[in-house]
């Protein structure tokens, strides 16, 4: 999946918890989120305007990520409630990171078919 097919899919299912996610679609939205911010931050550094832009970007972009980092969990065969592993500090984080880079499940799993399966593309994502 590339930039614009992540970023557009995960901004069109900004609500939508169920399903799967692959690695290359979190990660693009990742990075899309960190060009976003920091964009949205210096334009807000240049009117003065005491971090209003910041905050109202995060808050935008907050939905859209958490469903993803569901739905990414969803392809590695776990809940979406272990999302709250990532308060535990360092372990919990250290946790997630290894989770989100982790290839998912081949095939279907409890959360739906596999974004690859019938594509040929398997070994990606």
């Amino acid at each position: 999946m590339d930039f614009v097919a992540a970023v557009t899919k995960a901004l069109q299912d900004y609500v939508v918890f169920s399903g799967r996610s692959v690695r290359s679609e979190y990660w693009w939205f990742a990075l899309f989120n960190i060009l976003a911010l920091t964009a949205v931050s210096l334009l807000g550094a240049l009117l003065h305007d005491h971090g209003v832009l910041y905050t109202l970007g995060s808050l935008a972009l907050f939905l859209p990520a958490l469903a993803l980092a569901v739905r990414r969990l969803h392809d590695l065969d776990r809940s979406g409630w272990w999302l709250l592993v990532g308060f535990v500090p360092i372990i919990g984080t250290i946790l997630m990171l290894v989770w989100f880079c982790t290839r998912g499940t081949t095939g279907p799993n409890r959360f739906g078919p596999d974004f690859f399966a019938g594509q040929g593309l398997a070994a990606a994502g």
